[in-house]
């Protein structure tokens, strides 16, 4: 049987959707495991971490070589754990005798860097890394409003929305599903604020883009592709998620909520929606063969679209390690298929239908 391991931080990460595929891995001719990188051992090479009993259906804690085939779903902090296990994960990536579904994709600036050229260029927000306070402060005179984010952030931590007024200045985020606004009297104490925030980590920044509906609500669509059994790409499904009355996320772990894309669609005009369809089947199609070229095989994307009140459609964000809450809140039948399409492709690459694997390891590890 082949071996399939899926590799997380913590070994509660995603148990229930893990569970999933380890029921099913038997169907496909795999017997599956799951560990942390940092259960490797250096000297045996052997991984402690648990491996599926079919036939109990329940995990078992045992010592086994590295599976030859790895699901990549460890998540990345600022936390010791997470430092530790980077330079082990870009390791294995680098051996030929081990094939990840996915090698992921490097942070936001370099993949605003790789697009910026291409032609899904309109549909890119400017965006630039925040290497100095003067950067943000003339950014923000001109613009009056800007978005600043991690270069490495997830799930819609650490985005801030700053906003000039006259003399003040109008700092929100949200934490907890909960907004968190702050008023600076003036440059100098947002330039204390912002000196002590860049420090803890890298930034970008973005012009503010108005992304929200009629009733003030930040929303945008995700979207989930996956390769299928034959390698090919397929979209899963697309969601709108909304987030709160005044705030910047629409996350669901903001707090956000969910609809169906046909629901939410159903009360546009005929040519807004020919119009949106059109711009989306053209970012789908170029997208993932974009990404490819300019980086590492990659086994599925969540891309975040958001629509601007002028109609513009922008292209958010783009994760190599998505969640499917989204997708599994308006379509529940769909949790078989979530749960078999990494067994399926698996079972594709491991009959030999691999590419061959060139770039840089270390860059692919964040998203």
């Amino acid at each position: 049987m082949i071996a399939f391991g899926v590799m997380t931080l913590s070994m509660e990460s995603e148990a229930s959707y893990i569970d999933e595929i380890a029921i099913r891995a038997n169907s496909c001719g795999m017997e599956c495991f799951r560990f942390l990188p940092s259960k490797i051992h250096p000297h045996t090479l052997k991984v402690t971490g648990r491996r599926f009993d079919f036939g109990q259906q329940l995990w078992i804690d045992c010592e086994f070589p590295i599976p030859t085939l790895l699901y990549d779903r460890c998540f990345y902090g600022d936390d010791e754990h997470s430092k530790q296990s980077i330079p082990i994960v870009s390791w294995l990536k680098s051996r030929e005798d081990i094939t990840f579904l996915g090698y992921g994709l490097p942070n936001k600036l370099d993949l605003y860097h790789a697009l910026k050229t291409s032609v899904l260029s309109p549909y890119m927000p400017q965006s630039q890394a925040i290497t100095d306070l003067p950067i943000v402060l003339d950014e923000l005179k001109r613009r009056k409003k800007l978005i600043i984010k991690p270069i490495n952030g997830s799930q819609g931590y650490g985005i801030y929305y700053l906003k000039k007024n006259n003399k003040t200045y109008h700092v929100k985020t949200e934490k907890n599903k909960k907004i968190i606004s702050r008023i600076f009297p003036n440059e100098f104490k947002l330039s204390e604020w912002l000196k002590t925030l860049v420090q803890q980590r890298k930034y970008l920044l973005q012009p503010y883009l108005d992304l929200v509906n009629t009733e003030l609500q930040p929303f945008d669509i995700r979207i989930l592709l996956q390769k299928n059994e034959l390698g090919q790409w397929v979209e899963r499904g697309k969601g709108i998620r909304t987030g709160n009355t005044g705030g910047i996320l629409s996350n669901l772990s903001a707090g956000g909520s969910v609809v169906d894309f046909t629901e939410w669609s159903a009360n546009l005009s005929s040519s807004k929606l020919e119009y949106i369809c059109n711009e989306l089947s053209f970012i789908l199609t170029n997208l993932p063969v974009l990404l490819e070229k300019e980086f590492l095989p990659l086994f599925e994307l969540g891309i975040d679209i958001g629509i601007a009140k002028n109609g513009a459609i922008w292209i958010l964000d783009v994760n190599s390690k998505p969640g499917r809450k989204v997708l599994l809140k308006t379509n529940a039948e769909l949790k078989n298929t979530l749960s078999l399409a990494p067994l399926l492709y698996g079972k594709f690459l491991s009959e030999g239908n691999n590419k061959e694997r060139t770039v840089d390891y270390a860059k692919a590890l964040y998203h």
